[in-house]
């Protein structure tokens, strides 16, 4: 069967049945449409590589989770989700500073907030210290990807060719990654919230 023919909701329902080819197929057979919408908005093509790579994160986790619900056209859900993506990143880049990341970069040392009180600097010093120690429990293989995309700020695509893994796996293991990270905080009754 030739996949071009293959609807995006029968290669939803492969994917979903364990055939993680057809997740692979209905990423191409939309990647340069949802990467040319996602450009447009940043205008910037490592920025578009980045929130391309989360809208795909954020559409397999949905899709996985059982979350997704075929009302309408699979495109037009992943544009709604690539443009809330793009302006999600221009209002955490008004919040972020802009920093280089060298050997001691530690992204958590880039969060911050105006005029922060003493006892919210020493909650927010709290949480960092609580998730850096949380990080360490997880598998290697999802403390790595975590680590290079959060600490590292490295796409998708680079953590697949570091790891040399398929990008659909770098993808999961980060899905993974956050969802363990939830599990152990809840298990260790920590809370990640101000």
């Amino acid at each position: 069967m030739i996949q071009e023919k293959v609807s995006d909701r029968l290669l939803i329902e492969h994917y979903l049945a364990g055939k993680e080819s057809a997740l692979e197929s209905l990423i191409k057979r939309h990647q340069e449409r949802v990467f040319s919408y996602i450009y447009t908005i940043v205008k910037d093509e490592q920025v578009a590589n980045d929130v391309f790579q989360d809208t795909f994160v954020k559409i397999v986790t949905t899709i996985k989770d059982g979350r997704y619900n075929e009302e309408g056209k699979f495109i037009q859900w992943a544009m709604r989700i690539a443009h809330n993506l793009s302006i999600d990143h221009f209002r955490f880049a008004k919040r972020m500073p802009t920093t280089s990341g060298g050997p001691d970069f530690d992204i958590f040392d880039t969060i911050g907030l105006e005029d922060e009180s003493t006892e919210g600097k020493l909650v927010d010093a709290q949480i960092k210290e609580d998730v850096k120690k949380l990080i360490e429990y997880l598998p290697e293989d999802q403390k790595q990807v975590l680590k290079m995309r959060f600490y590292f700020e490295m796409s998708f695509k680079d953590i697949a060719e570091e790891t040399n893994v398929s990008i659909n796996t770098a993808l999961g293991r980060m899905r993974y990654a956050l969802i363990n990270l939830r599990k152990i905080a809840k298990s260790k009754s920590i809370q990640l919230t101000a």
